[in-house]
């Protein structure tokens, strides 16, 4: 092996033995939503403070991702975080519904625009989730 390889390999070894562990979900604790599109796919992470010794701990309860569609390449900025939150409203439904939790877009759009420009339907779902829910 090269020396290139090698540090390649250390670096890789090193960052899937320190990668971030998943917290387990505790319900009653508020959740925080992050999203993020780009031209290529959509993101989204699900995020806990837990106090663990005494101290605050944040951490990731899942990631979640996938391509964007051919038909969703055309929308705009603001089209595609709307799809991208309520992509991840329905993707991670299970953790957040009757939950509190926090909606953090990278743009720190307010939700309630992000609602009203939305697709009337989307806009519904994502007013339904996360607006009466907003700590």
């Amino acid at each position: 092996m090269t020396v290139d390889r090698v540090k390649y390999f250390e670096s890789l070894r090193e960052a899937l033995t320190t990668a971030p562990l998943l917290l387990i979900p505790d319900f009653k604790l508020p959740f925080k939503l992050y999203i993020d599109t780009s031209g290529d796919g959509l993101g989204a992470e699900l995020h806990q403070v837990h106090i663990i010794n005494e101290k605050p701990v944040k951490g990731p309860i899942c990631f979640i991702s996938r391509q964007i569609k051919p038909t969703e390449a055309k929308y705009g900025a603001s089209q595609m975080e709307c799809l991208c939150l309520f992509w991840a409203l329905e993707k991670l439904n299970y953790f957040l519904e009757g939950c509190v939790f926090a909606h953090m877009a990278n743009s720190h759009t307010r939700i309630q625009y992000q609602a009203h420009m939305c697709h009337d339907s989307w806009g519904q779902v994502i007013n339904q989730s996360c607006t009466e829910r907003m700590p």
